[in-house]
Order: structure tokens, then sequence, then C-alpha cells
């Protein structure tokens, strides 16, 4: 049990006496119950079908001490109305059942000494817990662990496992942010997987939502309304305030917990161009300094599509998900130019030209807005920058969740080039969940909410991408069929099959060679220029050991690199090529790539 006094240099806001929800009192003699509202004037506990009145403490807290321990069920009473905790560590019947009393501190790590993955080494593997194995549990995905070692990643990322309304879904509805959702496992389970990854030289990063709440099971209203503002909004319901100190500490406080006490490495902010805050420090800024003053490596990586620097440059977090580089990939290898992808060329020039700037738009208008977007990326590293051909959005954010490989006018020879340029380059690789060996699953998006809420959810889905063909036709997945959610599921088997094989073989290389070849390993972004031969893209590493030259055929016939008209003479011989041993010495196919160099 720890002490209630936080490591230094925390402030009073860490106390353990000042926490939220039900906490073990660390000599052993009970559980601190307490809680916070603006609009109850009486409050209680309901602890294993006893009440207990809590008492008032002046400004919104009620609090009691109660001779109960670890496996206790409760229920907070708010002027005799029954209302699930908010802040409980667990809920094993779901988002409105009790709350179980839980010590995060008990558990037995085997690998305490743990530091972390710096971020110029991380490879994201991004997996959903309830279909990443067919059980769907964090116990199932800890026995694949060792897949994820010898493909050669080193950071797991998790879609966000805060609790959510119903058996399965994505995630990001979440509204029990201290609870991990019951059906992938008990708190304990989640520690395990994480202890495991970490004995096998895995970090391990949490995605999280800090920008609303799931529609389904959020009580913070009836504890306060001050959590929401109207002078926000998001795509997705009323806004969150964070000039209120409490819905601020609630999120300082979470980070806090999934990295000190389940001891994870970072987290993944989702959406953070809505999480809005007009206080004197953003929200964002705040919970970089919370989260870099703990021991170790930790990180924050932001998804915004805004391209602003000063996320990583003012607010201090470590990465951006960069959409640009994803959608210039994405209109070249599929010609695709409705919703979100009208803006982008695609091509060898696109590409060289997103890979040289970092992202593509820097200022100029976007025109789904109307208003200028982003900012120039020279100050950021190599690193900072965190690139994707696929990910669980542009694979789920489609009527039938097809992968870059499931669409029948992308070849497997251009899908494993576009994967030797993104493992290749020096900013920091995503995978998502079975892009190893393209899987042939589908990753649609898929929930199980009550009748009316799913078919508000379906409808409003409709609505959001009906920008996209494919939404207006007859192939929609029903969300809420569970059907939809198991063939989400991976195939593991398929591994071993044909192209999948040699697909997953190209990975394991393409790894193998990022890891340890010391001219890739230089993540200088000046050492990196990139350009365009008709339509090859050629991408150069000069570093003081050696010089690397990628060569990607985006043409329709076959060519010989040493007849390319480069702008810099090829030196070295050929290391890797997308297309294996098995092709020697011959021209690069259409869509082939091939890593050529010299020097160390």
């Amino acid at each position: 049990m720890t002490d209630a006094t936080p490591t230094p240099p925390f402030d009073d806001s860490d106390l353990l006496a000042t926490r939220l929800g039900a906490h073990p009192l660390p000599d052993g003699s009970g559980t601190r119950f307490r809680l916070w509202s603006t609009v109850n004037r009486e409050a209680a506990v309901r602890v294993n079908g006893v009440t207990h009145p809590m008492a008032p403490l002046g400004d919104g807290i009620f609090e009691v001490v109660l001779p109960v321990g670890p496996g206790a069920r409760y229920l907070f009473l708010l002027d005799g109305a029954e209302r699930p905790d908010p802040y409980a560590r667990f809920l094993p019947d779901g988002v409105h059942g009790e709350a179980e009393v839980m010590d995060l501190t008990d558990f037995a790590w085997q690998h305490p000494d743990w530091r972390g993955v710096a971020l110029e080494d991380c490879v994201f593997y991004e997996l959903h817990v309830g279909t990443f194995t067919p059980e769907g549990t964090y116990r199932a995905a800890m026995e694949r662990l060792p897949d994820l070692v010898d493909l050669g990643v080193t950071a797991i990322e998790l879609m966000p496992v805060a609790a959510f309304a119903g058996r399965h879904g994505w995630g990001y509805d979440g509204v029990a942010l201290y609870a991990p959702h019951a059906p992938y496992g008990r708190p304990e389970d989640l520690m395990a997987f994480v202890d495991a990854a970490h004995g096998l030289g895995l970090a391990v990063f949490l995605d999280v939502v800090y920008n609303h709440f799931g529609p389904d099971g959020n009580y913070l209203r009836a504890y306060s309304p001050t959590y929401f503002t109207d002078r926000f909004h998001s795509a997705w319901g009323e806004g969150l305030d964070y000039a209120e100190p409490h819905m601020r500490r609630l999120v300082t406080g979470n980070a806090r917990m999934w990295l000190r006490e389940y001891r994870l490495d970072g987290l993944r902010l989702d959406a953070t161009q809505e999480i809005r805050d007009d206080s004197p420090v953003h929200i964002l800024a705040e919970l970089a300094d919370e989260v870099h003053r703990l021991r170790g490596t930790h990180l924050l990586i932001a998804e915004d599509y805004r391209n602003l620097p000063e996320l990583v440059t003012e607010h201090r977090l470590d990465g951006i998900w960069v959409d640009d580089f994803h959608h210039e990939v994405r209109v070249t290898l599929t010609g695709d130019r409705d919703g979100y992808y009208a803006p982008y060329q695609g091509g060898a020039a696109a590409l060289a030209h997103v890979i040289r700037r970092g992202w593509v738009f820097e200022g100029q208008e976007w025109p789904l807005e109307g208003e200028p977007r982003g900012r120039p990326a020279d100050a950021l590293r190599a690193p900072n920058l965190v690139y994707y051909i696929q990910n669980h959005d542009q694979v789920g954010n489609r009527p039938v969740g097809d992968r870059l490989n499931d669409l029948p006018h992308v070849s497997m020879t251009v899908y494993r080039g576009a994967s030797m340029l993104l493992l290749s380059l020096p900013m920091t690789p995503l995978l998502f969940m079975g892009q190893e060996w393209a899987a042939g699953t589908p990753f649609p998006f898929f929930s199980d909410h009550h009748a009316e809420l799913g078919r508000l959810v379906t409808e409003g889905r409709r609505r959001e991408f009906g920008h996209f063909a494919g939404f207006a036709g007859t192939e929609v997945l029903d969300p809420q069929d569970e059907a939809t959610f198991r063939a989400a599921k991976l195939n593991w088997a398929e591994r071993e099959e044909d192209e999948h094989a040699r697909t997953l073989a190209m990975y394991r290389a393409l790894l193998r060679r990022r890891r340890e070849d010391p001219v890739l390993r230089h993540r200088d972004r000046a050492a990196l220029t990139s350009g365009h031969v008709g339509d090859v893209l050629w991408v150069r590493w000069q570093a003081p050991v050696g010089e690397r030259v990628l060569l990607w055929n985006l043409g329709a016939a076959p060519l010989v690199p040493a007849e390319l008209e480069l702008p810099f003479p090829l030196s070295g011989g050929l290391l890797l090529r997308s297309e294996g041993p098995d092709s020697g010495e011959a021209p690069l196919a259409p869509g082939e790539a091939a890593l050529l160099g010299s020097g160390a």
C-alpha cells in the first residue's frame, strides 16, 4: 500500500486523501469514500447492501471512512437517488452498476525496473483488445505478445479501454475514465498484460479520450453540471469545462493513474483539436507537465489534424499523428478523391513533398472548412511526426471497414511498396493490427448500445461520413449487428498463407533493417531528402556512416535503378526490396520498392 503523500513534485491535488471515489487507506484499516457535488444536499454510500450517510465537509465535498476493504461493492446516493461512481476504479457489472473497491497498489510487478522506450525507438502497433484475439481479453492478448516481439515492433498502443456502455465497441464513448472495461478483464489482468509486455521489451501506450464523454452512462452531470459548459461544443456532445478545477483534475489524475498505477508508458490523446480550454494554462500543457515529471520515459502523442507544431514546441507533447502522409499514400494507391481526400494529389511528387515538409498543409486554405490549416513543421524532429498507412479510423470509418489491401485495385506489390516506405523513413511509424500480414479481416465500426441510441448512432455516422460516396449506398454495415463486431476479429491462422506469409516476412525484414541499419537509425530530418523522377519516388539518407536510397516505382512499367536520371549518383548495392530476394537483380516491377546503399 502506498503512502498518502505523493511523490514530489506533485502538489496537494494529488494527495490520496483528496481523491474522489473509493480509496483503501494506507494502513489497511478501511476505505475512504469521497464525492463532490454542487447540486445535492445529502449524500450517502451503499456498501455491500448497507447504506451509510456521508458527512458534508464544505465546498460540495462529502466523505465517510468505513471498515471495508478491496472487493466491497458500492453505489453513491445523491439526495436518495442511486448513482454509480464516475471515479470508480472498476465497474464489474457495467457503467450503470455498482463499483468495486480496488487497491491498485497491490499488484506484484515482475519488472519494476522497466524505464520505457525512447520516442526515436518507437514502432507503434495499434490494437483493439476486443478483436485482437478470438477471446477479446487482456489475458488472451498477452499470449500474442511474443508474436509482436518477433515482428519487431517496440510499442503497443491500445485503443481506449475506459469503461463504456454495452459489451463491445471501439471505446471512444467511454464514460468512466478510471475503470477498465470489464469484458476485457479485471484491472489486474491489464496490469499483467503491461508487466508481460515490459518483460519482453515492449512499451505499452493507451488511447485516452479527454474531449467528450459517451452518450450512455455518463453520470457526472448528476454530481455537478459545472463539469460541462456551453462555451464550447464538440462533434460528439457538450463541451468539457477545463476552467473548472474538478474537471481539470479528473483528467490529470486519470493520466497519472494510467502511468503510475498501471505503469503504462504513454498516452495517445484522441482528437486534441476538440479539447477546448480558455484557461491561462491549456490543459494539454498541464498534462504534459504532469506526465513528464513521472519517473522513467513517458510520452504523450496527439491525434490532431490541424498540423500545429506548437503542440510539441509550446504545449510540450511528444508527437503528432500526421493524416497528410496517410492521405497522400491513400490517394496514390487508390485514386480516392471523395471526402477529405479531395485536396490531396497523390503520386511520386506529392509523396516527396509530404516527406520533405513533414506534412502538406502549412497555412494553405483547407477546402473542407474554408480556412487556413497548419503551420510549417520545420521545428519538429522526425520522431515527433507519427506516420501510418492504416489506422483504426482510416479503416473503420469506411462503409464496410475494408483494409487497404482488401481493395481490388490495390495490388499486394504496391501495398508492400507503401509498407517499405513507411518503415524506412525516420518518422515514427504506426501499424494497425494485422497490417503486417495484410489481414483479410475487416475492421468496421461496431457498437452495442440500447436500441434507440444504436439507431441514432448509426444515423449519425451516415451523416458524419456522408461526403464519402460509399456511405450513400446500401452496403454500409450495421454497427449494432453483433456479426459486424465478430467480423473484425483477426484471423491469426491466415498469417501462414501465401501472400499473407510473404507480407509478414517482408515486415519482419524491414523492421530488423530499421532497428539495425546505422544509416536508417539516423533520425535527423536534415539528413533526409526526397524527390521524384517521373513516376518514381526517391528518398535519400546521407549520414556520417553511409548513404541509403529508397526507390518506389509508381509507374506502369518495370525500371532499372541504374538507368534512372537521378540528381545524384547511385552508389553501393541492393540491400532490400519489397518483393523479396526471389526477384534478384531484376528490374523493379510496378509498385515495387527497393533500398540501396553504401557505407556501414
